[in-house]
């Protein structure tokens, strides 16, 4: 019907140009135009207010807008209009067909067949040799890369991964010295051998294809939903941690046809459990996160098995389970606390410090105006002057706690030091409540006030010792920090049912960004207990009592709340104080690919970038990979070194990195990571038809998505397209019926209206 109307197919005026043939300029058509149209005008008002005053309004407009046009439309006929579009020469290129050969393509739909039979259907029933009576036609198998075959008979879909990315990059690249005129990808869309869930188009790739100007024009198989399914869809938790520390794990999924119903998310290590929760599923269709605590349990690199349990008529079993590895070091981080008074808190946080095997609590208390008590020390001068006055010195910690102590007992270099801990090194401080702290010792109005998370009230009576119970927010019912049980509801609760403080501190109001994890009930006030937030590359806490102590005294004998909070408080102060070196990775789960870039952040003693150090990474992997290599500097970022390497076997990795001073030739630090390369399991995953990506794809590079049973018109659609050898024709638009009918029809519906009004 299209063509019927406007004479030729609908590719002519997507990818062509409007041009006019005439030699006549074309402002010589718009003040022709506007010209009769304003003589139009004057013409029918003095000629229908003269034969018929009662049509004066809109009724006379109407009759000019329709005469306007009719003439309008033969002035543009004047000038010859006409659409240029590039064509394929026919016999003298190539239509590259690219069949995705990937393990999805095996999935049964709900016809019965396979997409990888249905796909090799449609080539089959007479569109390859359509194509073939115009072009030359090459076939390729497409799977984590393009390789060319001689036909599309016998296929099977046995490819681990699909990367079709990487594939048409390929292609373009590999083809230049030969007359590509389109690709047809015959394809579900599924994009999983980069990282699984990935579905953008790369630059690069759209780069290749742009350069060669080659439209590719896509098929989509498979169904858009499945109808009966859950999928795991990501795993976020750290990738390492230290013994016995608390793992936060938020586990993403998605569902189709069990709304309402529930599962049980489970986490194992090996054949133990650590941890398992019933879940409510949301919407169909909806992504959904729930998060699981455990304990990381003893040293180790080990690979921890998330599982959602299966229900009945799942239709694909093998996406209800993710492998995420994690290291668990046994590294001991020495935390400073400095207390400027004898008090119960002081004594609680230190021995609840003392069961945590990766803490250890160097503390410095001042007992009177000139004497201070100091324990944890790793030698007798360590903290002999009092704090720390040198970088080097103060930055060995990996978090600081600030008791009740007045801002002044702070020099401006301490003070200024103790900025620089968090905003350069990355340090994190917690600052107490107590009678010499916060606006009460003078912090608000310090040079390091910007590090609190609060708006600090002016005066000094902020502090009262008058009881206080407490309550968790909702950021704070999801926080490793003040997670007493695994249970939310329970959690909740147990918080409501701690011992009341027997003080408390006015903070004043949250800084944008900060977060209120904990309030106080004062009377009728809410107040905020505990207040965190980030600043530069550390983070800080406000925890505004001086009486937590009272968990520990006053609960049940052996009660752990009180231990386990602090010890949470204090891991999450130092879980993200970077060493002198920290090693990273692009990504610790590789899926069906072993491309991975390995990285490391050097600092020297005063934290800053170290740009001379000779920097190697020494990997340990399955079946007796043993490899050393060097990284390189980056340009871009200093201190960063960097290098590319391949993990070719499926298995846990373990990999340590070592960086030497290059002047001195003294180690300056080592930091290790693990990962995991997984084969075979990419393709369990999103086996839905990506429709979206094959659309994209298509309309970037100017090509067409078409459904499996409209194809006929392919032939006839490929052929215009700039790419390989092509000439520009030029189609007059004068012709078309769709001109006429638009004439015919002004002229008709001019009379009719004449007619019906009386003025003939």
């Amino acid at each position: 019907m299209f063509e019927f109307i406007f004479k030729y197919p609908s590719p002519v005026f997507i990818k062509g140009r409007f041009v006019f043939l005439s030699a006549w300029p074309v402002w010589l058509l718009v003040a022709l135009a506007s010209l009769l149209t304003a003589a139009l005008a004057w013409l029918t008002y003095r000629k229908l207010s003269t034969v018929a005053p009662k049509l004066q309004g809109w009724r006379i407009w109407v009759l000019w807008a329709m005469q306007s046009a009719f003439m309008a439309l033969i002035l543009l006929l004047l000038w010859q209009p006409a659409m240029t579009v590039a064509a394929l020469t026919p016999r003298q290129n190539i239509i590259a067909v690219v069949i995705d050969t990937s393990r999805s393509m095996a999935i049964q739909d709900s016809d019965g067949k396979t997409r990888e039979s249905a796909a090799l259907n449609i080539l089959e029933s007479g569109l390859v040799s359509d194509i073939q009576k115009r072009f030359q036609v090459r076939f390729y198998r497409l799977g984590s890369s393009v390789t060319q075959i001689d036909g599309p008979q016998g296929l099977q879909p046995q490819d681990p991964a699909t990367n079709i990315n990487v594939g048409l990059k390929k292609l373009a690249e590999d083809t230049t010295d030969l007359p590509i005129g389109a690709v047809l990808l015959l394809s579900d869309g599924s994009q999983n051998s980069i990282e699984m869930g990935e579905s953008g188009i790369a630059l690069d790739t759209l780069q290749a294809l742009h350069n060669r100007r080659l439209p590719v024009h896509t098929i989509g198989f498979g169904r858009l939903q499945v109808n009966h399914d859950v999928e795991l869809e990501n795993v976020s938790m750290a990738p390492s941690t230290v013994i016995n520390s608390r793992i936060s794990a938020a586990v993403s999924f998605m569902q189709h046809g069990f709304a309402g119903q529930t599962a049980k998310i489970t986490v194992h290590d090996g054949e133990k459990t650590l941890a398992s929760r019933e879940i409510k599923f949301a919407p169909d269709g909806s992504l959904q996160t729930e998060s699981l605590f455990f304990s990381a349990g003893t040293a180790g690199a080990r690979d921890l098995q998330f599982v959602i349990s299966p229900l009945s008529e799942e239709e694909n079993l093998k996406n209800n389970a993710i492998a995420q590895p994690i290291l668990v070091n046994d590294k001991k981080r020495r935390v400073l606390y400095v207390e400027g008074e004898p008090r119960w808190e002081f004594k609680f946080i230190r021995r609840a410090e003392e069961d945590d095997p990766t803490t250890q609590l160097v503390s410095m208390l001042r007992t009177s105006e000139n004497k201070i008590y100091r324990q944890g020390l790793k030698d007798p001068g360590e903290l002999a002057d009092g704090f720390p006055t040198r970088p080097e010195d103060l930055f060995e910690y990996s978090g600081i706690i600030i008791g009740s102590v007045n801002a002044d007992y702070f020099s401006p270099i301490q003070q200024e030091l103790i900025r620089q801990y968090v905003d350069r090194r990355g340090g994190g401080v917690l600052f107490l409540g107590g009678r010499m702290s916060l606006s009460d010792g003078g912090w608000g109005v310090s040079s390091i006030s910007e590090l609190l998370p609060t708006f600090l009230p002016s005066g000094r009576n902020s502090f009262h010792r008058n009881p206080a119970t407490v309550e968790l927010t909702t950021a704070g019912a999801e926080s490793s920090i003040t997670r007493l049980l695994d249970d939310p509801a329970r959690n909740l609760e147990r918080w409501k049912k701690l011992t009341y403080l027997a003080d408390y501190q006015e903070t004043g109001s949250p800084k944008p960004g900060a977060l209120v994890l904990a309030q106080m009930d004062v009377g009728r006030r809410k107040l905020p207990l505990l207040v965190t937030q980030s600043y530069g590359h550390g983070r800080t806490a406000i925890l505004a009592t001086g009486g937590t102590w009272r968990w520990q005294m006053s609960e049940a004998l052996g009660d752990p709340s009180h231990d386990l909070f602090w010890q949470q408080l204090v891991r999450w102060l130092i879980a993200d104080s970077p060493a002198a070196v920290s090693a990273s990775a692009s990504s610790h789960r590789l899926m069906d690919d072993g491309k991975i870039q390995l990285s490391a952040q050097v600092r020297d003693t005063q934290f800053q970038p170290s740009i001379n150090s000779q920097v190697t990474a020494h990997i340990l992997g399955p079946q007796g990979v043993n490899s050393f290599v060097d990284l390189s500097p980056s340009q871009d970022t200093p201190g960063q070194y960097t290098v590319g390497w391949n993990a070719e076997k499926p298995g846990g990795y373990l990999v340590e990195i070592t960086a030497t001073d290059g002047a001195s030739k003294k180690e300056s630090g080592r930091d290790t990571l693990t990962f995991r390369r997984e084969d075979e399991v990419a393709e369990n995953f999103h086996t839905e038809q990506n429709r979206q990506f094959l659309q994209e794809l298509s309309a970037q590079t100017g090509g067409r998505y078409w459904e499996p049973n409209v194809v006929k018109d392919i032939p006839r659609d490929i052929s215009y397209s700039e790419a390989g050898i092509s000439v520009r024709t030029t189609n007059p638009l004068w012709d078309m019926p769709l001109v006429f009918l638009l004439l015919l029809s002004l002229l008709s519906a001019e009379w009719l209206l004449r007619r019906r009004w009386g003025i003939l």
